[in-house]
């Protein structure tokens, strides 16, 4: 067979891809991509490999390793670890749904995954009995590992009542245990003891992926950027007004309450239009601009904080964008975001307000150069004119990276924000 040129590898893999590929002299058209494009990813090459492996007896040829799969599909499947997106290779294994020996119906969730941007539930690929178990909760395993494997049949009485035995034989052997921690305390000394109950108070747990992750990346944020911080107040009483005015129509005709957050997204890309600089990145010795606008909404959950992005929000509507959003916090809430929905951001908004947050310093969101903090809204006396009223107001943080954003582009960017927000018709005039 003719060897293919080099330079179709290069363009058909992803560069981490494309080294792992020469290095061990695979050929790409054997591999499935699932990267932009159908590009071939690192992910894509580790489960190839990993199925060559596993069926070590073949030849490395993508027909055969299918063949050699579906024969085992009739007795035994092996549950692997899918592929888990472009730039991501590995994960922990959080929790075991099922336990070795119980019965699971195809589709059905066996084991939950933590990589270092959302959590995922492998499902079975068919109905059988969950054989043995090759990894570990907290185990880490990287794409195409052997998780389990399942042994195809109908669920029957027998089995359910091995499974509930075993776990009785479980909990009795776990009793003696307990007497003797109890009889060790009673003989201690009274200084002991004191340091025991402490200890005792306290709770060691590992920190999951996700929580690393966001560590690392917030003070990779701090130690890499030029990072300051510019704030301003802005009067939120027109736009309450509008809300107020259309809140009903707006509601029936898109199926979705209309928010604020959708006018700091219009007003948010306004700007980024004006002042580029803050919706670019660098890399290298180099300034990349982006001329389309992804804006990540940060979402609190309860494993940390995660950014969806509203991709091409310059082409939606008001309507579109509360419905996304919507749609974003529900999946936050189930824990069913996925990492394409964090993929591709350009500028990030955060609302610490929905949780009471009076004013705050946001981190940015690497590679990401800027990031708007809203917060809560709060009446407070201000000067109208020559009189004193009582206004809405909130406070608005632009934390950037002084490297790339000057300080006047930074001031400008959030006034002209100011502006927008206090006076929504622009949005509608272009003014």
């Amino acid at each position: 067979m003719a060897v293919k040129p080099t330079n179709n590898i290069s363009l058909l893999a992803m560069p981490s891809a494309f080294k792992i590929i020469t290095e061990n002299n695979l050929d790409v058209f054997n591999i499935e991509g699932t990267g932009k494009g159908g590009r071939v990813t690192k992910g894509d090459v580790l489960l190839y490999l990993n199925l060559i492996k596993t069926n070590s007896n073949i030849k490395t040829n993508s027909s055969i390793i299918e063949k050699n799969i579906s024969k085992r599909k009739d007795t035994i499947m092996d549950v692997l670890v899918p592929i888990l997106g472009e730039s991501v290779v590995e994960a922990t294994v959080s929790k075991w749904i099922k336990k070795q020996g119980e019965f699971v119906e195809m589709d059905e969730p066996i084991v939950e995954l933590e990589t270092d941007k959302v959590t995922l539930e492998v499902s079975a690929a068919i109905s059988g009995t969950l054989d043995s178990l090759v990894v570990s909760e907290g185990d880490t395993v990287e794409v195409g590992a052997l998780l389990a494997t399942i042994i195809a049949g109908e669920k029957s009485e027998k089995l359910s009542k091995i499974v509930v035995e075993t776990s009785q034989v479980k909990k009795t052997n776990q009793t003696p245990k307990v007497e003797n921690t109890l009889k060790q305390e009673v003989k201690s000394d009274p200084v002991s003891s004191s340091n025991r109950d402490n200890k005792n108070l306290e709770e060691r747990v590992p920190m999951s992926r996700l929580r690393q992750v966001i560590a690392r990346r917030l003070k990779e944020a701090q130690n890499t950027a030029a990072m300051l911080t510019t704030y301003n107040e802005v009067d939120m009483t027109a736009l309450m007004e509008m809300r107020s005015s259309y809140q009903d129509s707006f509601e029936k005709k898109n199926g979705v309450r209309l928010g604020y957050m959708s006018f700091f997204v219009k007003a948010a890309i306004d700007a980024l239009k004006e002042y580029p600089a803050v919706n670019a990145e660098i890399e290298g010795n180099e300034i990349i601009y982006k001329n389309y606008y992804n804006i990540g909404v940060a979402v609190g959950t309860s494993q940390g904080l995660v950014v969806p992005v509203l991709k091409s929000a310059d082409l939606m509507s008001f309507g579109q964008t509360e419905m996304a959003i919507a749609e974003f916090g529900k999946k936050a809430k189930d824990g069913d975001i996925s990492i394409s929905d964090m993929a591709g951001g350009t500028f990030t908004i955060s609302n610490g307000g929905v949780y009471g947050s009076l004013m705050s310093s946001p981190i940015l969101n690497p590679p990401q150069s800027g990031i708007l903090g809203m917060h809560k809204i709060q009446k407070r006396p201000v000067a109208i004119g020559n009189n004193i009223e009582i206004r809405p107001m909130m406070y608005l943080a632009l934390s950037y990276d002084h490297r790339i954003i000057d300080g006047r582009e930074a001031v400008s960017f959030l006034v002209r924000i100011k502006e927008i927000i206090e006076d929504p018709r622009r949005l509608v005039v272009g003014a």
